[in-house]
C-alpha cells in the first residue's frame, strides 16, 4: 500500500509485483502518471484502476497509459475479486 504515486513507484521497484490496484486521485503524482511510469519499469505488469472518477474519458486515458482494467468505487469484495480474476485471466 502506498499513500501517493511517488511512494507507489518506490514500493513497486522494491517488491516487483505482477498485479497492481491503482487509484486515480493521489497526492504528489496522480494514478494515470503513475500507471505510465510503472509500465515503463515493467511492461507486463497488470494494473487495475479503482476510482470514484467514473467518467469514460478518465478510464480511456488510464487504459491508454497501460492500465488493463477499471473498477468504479464503491465496489464490493466480490466485484473486486471478479475484476482481478478477469485481469489475471486476460478476459
Amino acid at each position: 500500500m502506498a499513500s501517493n504515486g511517488l511512494e507507489a513507484i518506490e514500493i513497486f521497484r522494491r517488491t516487483d509485483p505482477d498485479v497492481v490496484t491503482m487509484d486515480i486521485t493521489m497526492p504528489q503524482m496522480d494514478g494515470i502518471e503513475c500507471v505510465e511510469r510503472l509500465v515503463a519499469i515493467k511492461p507486463d505488469v497488470l494494473i487495475l484502476i479503482v476510482s470514484a472518477l467514473a467518467d469514460k474519458a478518465t478510464a480511456v486515458e488510464a487504459m491508454g497509459k497501460g492500465a488493463n482494467g477499471f473498477l468504479n468505487k464503491p465496489f464490493s469484495d466480490r466485484q473486486l475479486n471478479e475484476a482481478l480474476e478477469e485481469l489475471i485471466s486476460g478476459s
